[in-house]
């Protein structure tokens, strides 16, 4: 036989859990055709002598929804593995669009280098399929982007009325390709969602047979009391649950608590599972701490807004993501152009220095930052090394990036978002080789076999005879991260070859150049691949 790649000499973990095996692998026309000694000539021949041989790894939590239009190398995932990625995540991304001027406030990475000019869910697909990414795309429908095309800005729960417009952009967005549907419950777009409302809306999701991914109402004090409303909220709707980086911020008790709900309901028949980051702290938007109404009038509003005291004394008020940590030296502002003097530092420490109140201190960096005002970062110093290993030893429970795609040069050069270089990496670092809490074969399964079920991917994420060729191949002993806290763009080492689709766009550890990624749109019951 004539094959386009053969890969011999590795141990494969095939992605099901079971132990590896010395074996080869060989590919044909986008898949795999023979496993164990293939007889025949192959185009390229790859020796996998002294490494690892597993289905390509599966971000069941990404956020790189605008960045792979950007550019869509995903060169920070390809060289971590990955040739699969959910986005859509925690109410965030690209449609659909409702009004423009306000859509980019939910959307990461969103810095109007690329202009948002389709509206509905199929429209962002199309343009997506037209980027050609390097890694396959599914997607979610984001409630954040759901609200603000119908209730717009206003915190409060949506009307009749608006409620049925929701009900019809989601049922749109899946018919037109969407897997499911997600919410962020903590982002300023979405603070005022009933749980009624939560239950119409998964319900949609429920009858196409998709996924409700959940970023809870509260991740600080009341964590496990939020986990439980999603639960009850996927119940009533009758649909699959995944609870988006379920470990909160108040630590191990209350993370214990959430797995002990996520266990009971499982126990109850429900179908649940969750993931969580591979950092010790959160990272988001430091605008998130702007309640809704900050933006109704654009940068001059806010502007209004952030120079009279009694306002802003309204915006402290603000329940936020941030302010919800409840200590302003765990949060520290990241490298923000121009402004030496307040990059890298804690607000608790430019308060201090300031002899100001760190909130203000927060809110006048956004009044400066106004007119590019979701560029400043934020990380949240608010979790802890044992409540990642709780997480990740629980056989519920997978990884993601929780980040945009980056890559070192081009367009998004200079951009950062933590977890895009290491997350994979990191995990394989952390899990299998240091703490050795999993084995090699189970690290897999976290990484590929059992997000894909989660998915309803019946031929990715696995290593078998007909399955597609999306491969990750790997030095075991030496995979793991290189990017640090403020020096976080730095490629994964010990990734040696990375196939998407039959196609090799990782080749002795240096990227290719070429994308065979593909939009994966879910069609009925099934997710046609």
């Amino acid at each position: 036989m004539s094959f386009d790649v053969l890969i011999r000499g590795g141990m494969v973990c095939d992605g099901t859990g079971r132990p590896p095996e010395a074996a080869d692998i060989a590919v044909a026309d986008g898949r795999i055709v023979a496993i164990g000694r293939p007889d025949g000539a192959a185009a390229t021949v790859i020796d996998a002598t002294g490494l690892t041989v597993a289905p390509g790894f599966i971000d069941i939590h990404s956020h790189s929804d605008y960045t792979l239009l950007v550019d869509p190398r995903a060169a920070s995932a390809i060289a971590q593995g990955v040739t699969l990625e959910v986005i859509g995540n925690c109410g965030f991304g690209c449609g659909p669009i409702g009004d423009p001027r306000l859509a980019g406030t939910a959307i990461y990475g969103f810095d109007h280098s690329i202009e948002l000019s389709w509206r509905s869910m199929g429209g962002y697909l199309e343009r997506l399929e037209a980027a050609r990414p390097a890694v396959n795309v599914m997607t979610l429908v984001p409630n954040g982007q759901l609200r603000l095309a119908t209730v717009g800005l206003a915190d409060r729960a949506a009307t009749a009325d608006e409620l049925a417009g929701m009900r019809t952009l989601i049922r749109e967005g899946l018919a037109e390709g969407a897997i499911g549907f997600s919410i962020g419950l903590e982002y300023p777009a979405e603070v005022g969602c009933s749980e009624a409302e939560l239950i119409a809306l998964a319900r949609e999701a429920g009858r196409a047979g998709g996924l409700y991914a959940t970023h809870t109402r509260k991740r600080a004090e009341g964590a496990a009391e939020a986990v439980e409303e999603a639960i009850r909220t996927a119940r009533a709707a009758e649909v699959k649950l995944q609870v988006s980086h379920l470990i909160p911020r108040t630590g191990d008790d209350e993370s214990r608590r959430c797995i002990d709900a996520i266990e009971a309901a499982r126990v109850r028949g429900q179908d649940i599972a969750f993931d969580m980051h591979t950092r010790l702290y959160g990272t988001t938007m430091l605008s998130t701490l702007l309640p809704p109404w900050t933006l109704e009038d654009g940068v001059a509003g806010l502007r209004r807004h952030l120079a009279d005291d009694a306002a802003r004394s309204r915006i402290k008020t603000f329940a936020s993501i941030i302010s919800s940590v409840g200590d302003w030296d765990k949060v520290v502002l990241l490298d923000l152009p121009g402004r030496p003097d307040v990059s890298r530092r804690s607000f608790g420490e430019i308060g201090r220095e300031r002899r100001r109140d760190p909130h203000d201190c927060a809110l006048d960096i956004l009044a400066d930052e106004a007119e590019t005002l979701h560029r400043p970062m934020v990380i949240l110093h608010t979790y802890t090394e044992s409540g990642q290993k709780l997480a990740f030893t629980h056989p519920l429970c997978m990884p993601g990036s929780d980040a945009t795609d980056l890559a070192p040069d081009g367009p998004l050069a200079g951009k950062v978002f933590h977890g895009a270089y290491t997350w994979a990496a990191w995990f394989w670092r952390a899990m299998v080789r240091e703490w050795r809490l999993l084995k090699p074969e189970v690290a897999v399964n976290r990484l590929t076999g059992l997000p894909a079920s989660i998915l309803g991917l019946s031929d990715r994420g696995v290593i078998r005879v007909g399955a597609r060729a999306d491969l990750a191949v790997f030095d075991a002993a030496t995979f793991g991260e290189r990017g640090t806290t403020f020096e976080p763009n730095q490629f994964a080492v010990g990734m040696r070859h990375v196939i998407v689709n039959g196609a090799l766009a990782l080749a002795n550890g240096k990227q290719t150049g070429v994308r065979a990624g593909e939009v994966l749109r879910r069609q009925g019951p099934a997710v046609v691949t």
